[in-house]
């Protein structure tokens, strides 16, 4: 059997590419094309700047970690759900919220909202709360260079229930993910017309007063079955579920 041909690596560049140029790979791309995957000059690869499209590349230069790339042209591909789903997602434990981030990006979930909520195990002080945002940010990114997605998910700084819920958002359907709810997803995915917000609770879940601000906030609980689902398999579950109903499927 032949071998399948190997994946050109991709890279996100924090700056805006064009053609016929040369860039500096970021010191954490530049050391894993550098130490990870041993490239050499004169090697493919691809490179984005999260502004849509992406653009062929190859390696310039190599110097210890330092990787010049010369830009190539710029390709118009899109990898993008139909369905622009926010995951509104309590925070959990380290990594688990690490896991949540990383799949939710290869999902497609267009935003991830992270959310302060009183059984949070996770407690982000001031000093905390920029790194830890920072922290997601590259995870979000790293999975965008391994799934395919030239546009990276925005990661909202993180919010008390009480203080996203006293904002206006344009969202056609806000989905609540409650085991004991009545409703089902697939009832409600069919109004998803528009944007969609998708609430996922901690590990111990949001407390009765946060799930009653997000009701008065227009969110409808939903179940996804019968079982109770831990928080970072519920926000992968919701996210596949809707691009399965009404997205990517």
């Amino acid at each position: 059997m032949l071998a399948k041909p190997a994946r050109t690596p991709r890279f996100f560049v924090d700056d805006a590419l064009r053609a016929e140029s040369r860039v500096t790979l970021g010191r954490d791309a530049a050391h894993h094309a550098a130490r990870v995957l041993r490239l050499r000059a004169g090697d493919p690869l691809i490179v984005f700047d999260g502004r849509g499209g992406e653009y062929s590349a190859r390696v310039a230069t190599l110097e210890r970690e330092r990787v010049v790339v010369e830009v190539g042209a710029w390709r118009d591909v899109e990898r993008e759900s139909p369905l622009a789903v926010t995951l509104v997602q309590g925070i959990s434990a380290a990594e688990r919220m690490d896991f949540t981030v990383r799949k939710a990006v290869e999902l497609g979930a267009a935003a991830i909202q992270p959310l302060l909520s009183a059984r949070s195990v996770v407690r982000l002080k001031d000093a905390r709360t920029e790194s830890r945002l920072e922290h997601w940010r590259r995870i979000a990114i790293a999975a965008c260079e391994q799934c395919g997605r030239n546009r990276v998910p925005v990661l909202q700084p993180p919010l008390a229930v009480a203080d996203y819920c006293k904002q206006d958002n344009a969202a056609a359907l806000r989905l609540l993910l409650a085991p004991e709810a009545p409703a089902r997803l697939r009832d409600l995915a069919a109004h998803a017309t528009g944007p969609v917000l998708a609430a996922v609770g901690p590990e111990a879940g949001f407390s009765a007063q946060e799930e009653a601000m997000l009701a008065t906030a227009g969110f409808v609980a939903v179940s996804l079955g019968a079982r109770v689902l831990r928080t970072e398999t519920a926000a992968i579950a919701v996210l596949a579920a809707l691009n399965a109903l009404a997205g990517d499927g």
